[in-house]
């Protein structure tokens, strides 16, 4: 028969009495910091998934509309702020056909849009990380750069 109360605990239930908290606290760091890093991981999936829309947004802007590279980067960076005017360059082949303006792009045969050296900085608490987008770049054929009035595309 067991000679010890029910409040009271045996010394071998006394010394494991904390081992239970610091096996929570050891398992729920791990986890937390999992789900904070898969958090982290789809939040910059997201930014270079809608990197690449952007691009494709900028490329099809320029091809369809009379619209200059301030215009496309304008629409771009509205789309994506994490993007600067620095981090995008448009350019239509051949070489110049852009440069006269009363012409609106007629000679030009395609425009290839693309951004580069974009910076994510993460949110992890201790360990902070800056990543870098790779390069992403879209190339369309000429569809209708002569017109100013592309539809509501263009406006």
């Amino acid at each position: 028969m067991n000679t010890l109360s029910p409040s009271r605990t045996s010394p071998r239930q006394w010394r494991q009495r904390g081992a239970t908290t610091v096996e929570l606290a050891l398992v729920l760091g791990i986890f937390l910091s999992l789900l904070i890093g898969v958090c982290e991981f789809s939040r910059v999936l997201f930014y270079w998934s809608t990197a690449t829309e952007a691009v494709r947004l900028g490329a099809r802007t320029a091809v369809v509309c009379d619209a200059n590279a301030s215009v496309i980067k304008t629409r771009m960076t509205a789309l994506l702020p994490l993007l600067s005017t620095s981090n995008i360059s448009v350019s239509y082949l051949p070489s110049g056909c852009d440069s006269d303006a009363p012409t609106a792009r007629s000679s030009c045969s395609t425009v290839t849009v693309s951004v580069t050296n974009v910076k994510v900085k993460t949110m992890f608490p201790f360990m902070p990380l800056t990543l870098t987008m790779p390069p992403l770049t879209t190339t369309l054929p000429r569809e209708s750069l002569t017109s100013s009035t592309g539809g509501t595309v263009c406006n």
